[in-house]
């Protein structure tokens, strides 16, 4: 549900991958980026992006070219994969995430206070500690994104105060936490459609969300109920989240990552740093950034589609 390629068609590992066990980094005040948001799916079927890396602010600076929004401007994709310059959705269209249901526990919803005693401003961390992942350090930084403090409090009215977690997952698809910041279903059919504020897809909504239950991949228009970025669609969005948080358990990544494939091989490397990037930015949200306009990125390399 992001973005990244290369000009033979191949989504291309642009993440600057560190080798120490943490990284301690100087904010800089225009964050640069390295390549921008990341194509997903790989062989996977609905599979996911890391979004939001690569430090996609707009102003920033991008290597592969500029980005807004957290999505690259450059090129498109045809059927998850990318004809140049850059993927416009980048993952598999097609196949059912099913399966994966977790063994056991309940998902909880992160640490720390769920409620705003202000909302908006806020300044980045002056350092921070990069998240150690799989294969190393992953990069990562901050910036400021007007009005990004608003739409967390909305999330969190809407019922993502009983899962804050939510916040690091839409925080990781978008640059504003909004669902008109992409396609609708970010250029994808079938159980690949990807809906609400944190990209999920239609293989697991439909698996997870009980009154969709009997609905098949074709169905996949049904659950654009969870966009439009207002109070109603918002309580859906978190609820079908939540439900999918529980139902799948530690799995849970896996399948939003790289769909039907990521349930099937849930402990790759890439999946691994993929949670870990995304535990990073629950963390450093939890940790004072509830509502202020503050967004982190992490940049995790894209899956190469062959």
């Amino acid at each position: 549900m992001a973005m990244l390629v290369g000009p033979t068609g191949r989504l291309l590992w642009l993440g600057l991958v560190l080798t120490s066990a943490s990284c301690t980094m100087e904010i800089p005040e225009e964050p640069q980026a390295t390549g921008g948001n990341l194509g997903s799916g790989g062989s996977a079927t609905g599979g996911r992006a890391a979004g939001g890396s690569g430090g996609t602010a707009t102003g920033g600076k991008a290597t592969g070219g500029a980005t807004t929004g957290g999505r690259a401007t450059g090129g498109t994709a045809t059927g998850g994969k990318a004809t140049g310059g850059t993927s416009s959705g980048g993952k598999a269209t097609g196949g059912t995430a099913t399966g994966g249901k977790a063994t056991g526990g309940t998902a909880t919803g992160g640490s720390g206070s769920s409620t705003c005693s202000t909302v908006g401003g806020g300044k980045c961390p002056t350092s921070l500690t990069c998240p150690t992942g799989a294969s190393g350090t992953i990069t990562c930084g901050c910036y400021t994104v007007s009005g990004l403090g608003a739409n967390k409090k909305a999330l969190l009215d809407a019922g993502a105060s009983q899962m804050p977690y939510v916040l690091a997952s839409a925080m990781l698809e978008t640059e504003t936490m909004l669902t008109s910041s992409y396609a609708v279903g970010d250029g994808k059919t079938g159980d690949s459609f990807n809906a609400g504020v944190c990209k999920q897809n239609w293989g697991m909504i439909r698996t997870c969300h009980p009154a969709w239950n009997g609905l098949g991949a074709s169905s996949y228009q049904t659950c654009t109920a969870m966009n439009g970025d207002n109070a109603t669609s918002r309580a859906l969005d978190v609820q079908v989240y939540i439900e999918c948080r529980n139902y799948y358990g530690n799995n849970w990544w896996a399948g939003h990552r790289n769909g039907s494939s990521g349930l099937s091989n849930p402990n790759t490397a890439d999946i691994q740093n993929f949670k870990a990037g995304m535990d990073w930015s629950n963390t450093q949200i939890q940790n004072g950034h509830l509502c202020d306009d503050v967004r982190f990125w992490v940049n995790l390399p894209a899956i190469i589609l062959e």
